[in-house]
């Protein structure tokens, strides 16, 4: 069930092109999350929300040119480091190849946040799911969404332990 943020400014990218990115976008969110992008169960639960900014201000001036902000929201357990830093590289990379022609390529223009949203509070259907919810769901099978979500949680819980230790 993973969401993307996307805040790219009215007119940075011409329209086909935007299309397209957010088409991108939600495959990459999809393969770096461990899921198949092209699995028609997580398709269905993988959204994308376009944000357009009113105005972008860098150093207190109006910017010069186009600022993106992605915001990824998994549920926790989802994006370990390698992962978390596959998807901001490879988001950086299709925003940036999304521009025109001619525009300086830099990747400084591009912020990409991923957002693990912690077990017990994503809330969907009414309801709170937790990642054996959304698995079993993708597997259709609840005992698989249950073993997934076990171990992809410890693995989360044993990163933050070596983190903080």
């Amino acid at each position: 069930m993973p969401m993307l943020d996307a805040y790219i400014p009215d007119g940075a990218l011409d329209p086909s092109t935007e299309k397209e990115l957010l088409a991108t976008l939600t495959d990459i969110l999809l393969r770096w999350e461990g899921a198949d992008p092209d699995d028609e169960a997580a398709r269905s639960i993988a959204w994308v929300f376009l944000h357009r900014p009113a105005g972008l201000f860098v150093a207190g001036e109006p910017a010069a040119d186009p600022r993106y902000r992605i915001v990824a929201s998994v549920p926790e357990g989802q994006l370990d480091a390698e992962r978390r830093n596959g998807m901001v590289s490879a988001i950086t990379d299709a925003v940036l190849d999304a521009e025109p022609p001619g525009r300086r390529r830099d990747p400084t223009r591009v912020w990409v946040f991923t957002h693990q949203v912690p077990e017990g509070t994503w809330g969907g259907g009414g309801r709170v799911v937790g990642l054996a919810d959304i698995a079993g769901f993708v597997l259709d099978d609840a005992e698989a969404g249950e073993a997934y979500a076990k171990r992809r949680l410890a693995l989360a819980k044993a990163e933050r332990d070596a983190i903080f230790a």
